[in-house]
């Protein structure tokens, strides 16, 4: 006999249970959401306290149908959803739609797809909670309010099919902000000194650094101060004339939480944070394991909680004993607090079973699956080891009146990194090297005199900070409070393909149309483009989800100034697509001035005298005509060739122009290495502003790279070129082999 109708949204799901539970449920999915806002109208009436007017999604009439059919078989329905905000709203909205005269409608939350999980979660199941469903709509609500309205003043003043959005615009102006910042510093010349010493009986050299002179911080601001200092040291005597030797634990990090996996996958595997939540999901709904199933492999991916359950936890710790033996196992579980503000209501990331160990998973899931899951599993089981153990020995060196300072780091225990070691950004770990690098010192005994091997000054810069990297942004968002784990994914993903910000080494900058935009919405919507008001918002969010603030009252607090602001941009907003302004460039047809004005790709100059004359050109941001000159001449004429911009990226530009009109686009240097091919690789760019390098016989050769080549023979395997890629402290150079191996840092 059925004992019920279970509804999940996706079919996925739909298999895993079928396979759990057999013919005793009728399983559905709704297949996302069922219901939302109309598309071609506000569909929220302000006035009646922001009442929505939900209508069915297109083709989703079909599936309510079904649902409806379904439920009239059975006494009992469960509506299964995703344990969050939105799985709330896809559970209300059915139960809306299915007449629950003589029906016990429950909710049932699936932290994980695993058979004992499912089974469980029947045996217990709840009520549709409406906190968390007013949660959702309330979000949904003002994010129309804000996309509705302010869009269609960016279509008039700018071009149409722009979005400005309440959390996607803060995203952005963080983007702009940090950019303005890199333009705007000037970097600071200092010098260090660096001595290279030996111990009277070691064969072994070692550096020390010179910190202090004549009791203060050694600052060289020059070239000729780092010199005369290296004078003055090069013949004293170098004596130890200190040792400090203390062991340092290193703590294991917390299970993942979904910001957390989406920075760690980033950096160790490259993977966008959309990637990484539509592979988790994959993970998360059930992959066929053969004889076993389909089996959920990891618990619900979008956790802001840390937490684990004793049943994990007795597992894992179970796991570790029996693979690295007792020093491994801390004496209790790592427990771990969750951040101010989380919500708690789900576990950490996890692997289900502790029994699913990576190695056994390699040959069922694919690439990026095992990648993700090993990962996860890794993590997992390092969280519940025991501290790693080091020891820092610092050297302090007396030479003269400087004072020099070697210092060094050797594992005593390793711990939970026989397993697992964090990953960082590029920045943090070049600002390491040198510092904190984990080497070992020569064994020294103070008063010791060591010989002077040579002293060497370098030049350093103050650095810039550095553009966010999508972990960065990440990072940055949850600090700030801006979003929540289910979004940063989506506020990515919409930036990035509305063209207000590009990738560059994998990190983000502003476009022109980025800058743009956003310096018109700040000035227009101060509140919506503040930082610590989206924050406030967020928490307001989370308020209604527990009970403790009313929707209607949240959106009224917002509401209120939005409106406004709203109707002050309508008149005030800057008309950038009707407006020209003045530039001292002659026109290059018939000697009027130009103006600078706004098109599809951003700014240009165009003849004043328009209609009249129709010439136009490129321009920097500047106004300034743009005129990069090269060596190359020109095949047509012998003029030099100037690198311009266009549509599709840099190319090179006939400076004769418009009398020679010739382009050719813009050479590295190096020959294309398919065989039989005779073309040089040329930069390009994609339609959504990523430089890659083809081949300039495309489309009769379809070679192409993401990386920069250079015309450096590998000095390794003598391929033809290598290759420029961002490492961790800098540019590496790479064989464009893979098979060779070959990298030089720079």
């Amino acid at each position: 006999m059925t004992k019920g109708m279970i509804v999940v949204e996706s079919p996925t799901k739909v298999k895993t249970l079928q396979k759990f539970l057999g013919d005793d449920y009728i399983i559905k999915a709704s297949v996302g959401h069922v219901k939302d806002l109309p598309e071609g109208e506000l569909g929220v009436d302000i006035e009646k306290d922001f009442h929505p007017q939900y209508v069915t999604i297109a083709g989703k009439k079909k599936v309510l149908g079904e649902l409806k059919k379904a439920s009239q078989k059975v006494k009992n329905i469960y509506l299964g959803p995703d344990p969050d905000r939105e799985g709330e709203a896809i559970a209300w909205h059915i139960a809306e739609e299915i007449d629950g005269k003589d029906k016990n409608i429950y909710r049932v939350l699936f932290n994980e797809i695993t058979k004992n999980a499912v089974l469980e979660a029947l045996k217990k199941p709840g009520k549709l909670q409406q906190s968390k469903f007013e949660a959702q709509q309330a979000r949904r609500i003002l994010d129309r309010l804000v996309g509705y309205q302010v869009s269609p003043i960016l279509w008039e003043k700018v071009r149409r099919g722009l979005s400005a959005g309440r959390v996607q615009s803060v995203a952005v102006r963080i983007i702009c902000e940090r950019e303005r910042e890199i333009e705007a510093f000037v970097p600071v010349e200092y010098w260090s000194l660096t001595a290279t010493l030996r111990g009277k009986d070691s064969p072994v050299s070692f550096d020390a650094k010179l910190v202090k002179w004549k009791g203060k911080k050694a600052d060289m601001a020059n070239g000729p101060e780092a010199e005369a200092m290296r004078k003055r040291l090069e013949s004293v005597p170098f004596n130890v004339s200190k040792i400090v030797e203390q062991e340092k634990k290193r703590h294991p990090l917390p299970p993942f939480i979904t910001s957390r996996l989406q920075q760690e996958a980033s950096r160790k595997l490259s993977f966008s944070a959309y990637k990484t939540m539509r592979v988790a999901q994959k993970l998360y709904e059930g992959v066929d394991l053969g004889e076993a199933g389909t089996v959920g492999l990891i618990t619900y991916m979008r956790t802001d909680s840390p937490r684990v359950s004793s049943e994990a936890l007795h597992q894992v710790r179970g796991w570790i004993h029996g693979r690295f033996g007792e020093s491994y196992l801390p004496p209790k579980p790592n427990l771990y607090k969750s951040r101010k503000g989380a919500q708690d209501a789900h576990e950490a990331i996890r692997p289900t079973s502790i029994d699913l160990d990576p190695d056994k998973m390699k040959s069922i899931l694919d690439k990026d699956q095992w990648a993700l899951y090993k990962l996860i599993w890794d993590r997992f089981v390092a969280s519940q080891m025991a501290s790693a153990v080091f020891l820092q020995t610092t050297v302090e060196i007396k030479a003269g009146e400087g004072i020099f300072t070697a210092a060094g780091s050797a594992p005593v225990f390793l711990g939970f990194m026989a397993l697992y070691v964090e990953s960082e950004d590029n920045h943090i770990s070049a600002g390491k090297q040198g510092e904190e690098e984990e080497k070992k010192l020569p064994r020294l005994s103070e008063g010791e005199v060591l010989e002077l091997l040579g002293l060497t000054p370098r030049q350093h810069f103050t650095q810039p900070p550095f553009r966010f990297s999508e972990a960065a942004l990440i990072k940055e968002l949850e600090e700030k409070g801006i979003g929540r784990p289910s979004t940063y994914a989506a506020i990515l993903s919409t930036i990035k393909g509305k063209g207000y910000v590009g990738m560059e080494n994998r990190k983000f900058f502003p476009t022109e149309l980025g800058y743009l935009v956003n310096d018109l919405l700040v000035v227009n919507f101060p509140d919506i483009l503040n930082i610590e008001f989206t924050a406030l918002m967020e928490e307001n969010l989370d308020k209604v989800e527990e009970g403790e603030k009313g929707w209607v009252e949240t959106l009224k607090e917002f509401y209120t100034p939005f409106e406004k602001d709203l109707e002050m941009a309508k008149v005030s907003m800057r008309d950038v697509k009707r407006e020209q302004i003045p530039t001292e460039v002659l026109c290059e047809q018939c000697g009027s001035k130009m103006v600078k004005r706004w098109g599809k790709r951003g700014y240009f100059l165009a003849c004043s005298t328009y209609p009249e004359c129709r010439y136009t050109r490129e321009v920097e941001e500047n106004g300034e005509p743009q005129k990069v000159e090269t060596d190359v001449k020109c095949e047509k004429c012998g003029s030099p060739m100037v690198i311009k911009n266009g549509k599709f990226g840099r190319f090179l530009a006939c400076s004769n122009y418009p009398t020679c009109k010739s382009t050719q686009s813009l050479n590295t240097g190096v020959h294309c290495p398919q065989e039989g091919c005779d073309g040089m690789l040329v930069e390009r760019r994609t339609r959504k502003g990523r430089t890659f390098y083809s081949c300039a016989n495309y489309p009769k050769c379809t070679f192409a790279l993401w990386d920069k080549p250079i015309p450096e023979k590998c000095p390794q395997c003598d391929a033809p070129f290598l290759i420029e890629k961002q490492g961790k402290g800098g540019i590496v150079k790479r064989c464009h082999r893979k098979e060779c191996g070959y990298r030089a840092s720079e």
